[in-house]
């Protein structure tokens, strides 16, 4: 069991089958969160305010087919994982094209006895990928520090300078406030 919690969006229109994969899903992550939606914008608020780990997506949809909802999602946020789990992508172009678009991949609906055998894999890859950018988010972080630092380190300097070249315009002019006389050294 995965036990990492995911939030997962659920683009999907059909009742019984939200109602499988949500049981499903549970099966595979300890603590799942979870959110259902089965259009565009919909799917658009979510993304925004709900910040899934993964989509899973139905391909024939009411008001859309799933390669608007890839597309969607992409453009949101091109690092979520998608993964396809319909009935419809019987057709091998048709799966290799959502594979090129940029889906993890896509379950039939026809295997939904074996939807947990199907699923944890990609669910797995997720996690996977979570603690990987988990790491690259520390790193950034840790290399964010260390730019600010230097940063900070060069402006010290730089007053540093500024503060030296003031001493020296004031040493300049109090030279210049003394008379030194004539040449024979009188005052």
């Amino acid at each position: 069991m995965i036990t990492i919690p995911l939030r997962i969006l659920l683009v999907e229109d059909n009742e019984a089958d939200v109602i499988l994969t949500k049981r499903t899903i549970k099966k595979i992550v300890e603590k799942p969160e979870i959110a259902v939606v089965e259009d565009l914008t919909a799917c658009r608020e979510r993304m925004v305010n709900f910040a899934p780990d993964v989509v899973i997506s139905d391909y024939n949809l009411p008001s859309c087919t799933g390669l608007d909802v890839l597309q969607l999602v992409q453009e949101i946020d091109g690092s979520v994982p998608f993964i396809f789990l319909t009935g419809t992508i019987n057709d091998e172009e048709l799966a290799a094209n959502t594979i090129l678009a940029g889906a993890w991949g896509y379950i039939l609906k026809k295997d939904m006895n074996d939807l947990e055998e199907r699923l944890k894999p990609l669910l797995k890859k997720v996690v996977f990928n979570l603690s990987s950018k988990d790491e690259l988010r520390e790193r950034l972080r840790e290399n964010r520090i260390a730019v600010n630092q230097i940063y900070d380190y060069l402006e010290s300097l730089n007053s540093d300078n500024k503060e030296q070249k003031e001493n020296i315009i004031r040493i300049k002019e109090n030279l210049s406030k003394f008379d030194l006389g004539d040449e024979d050294g009188k005052a």
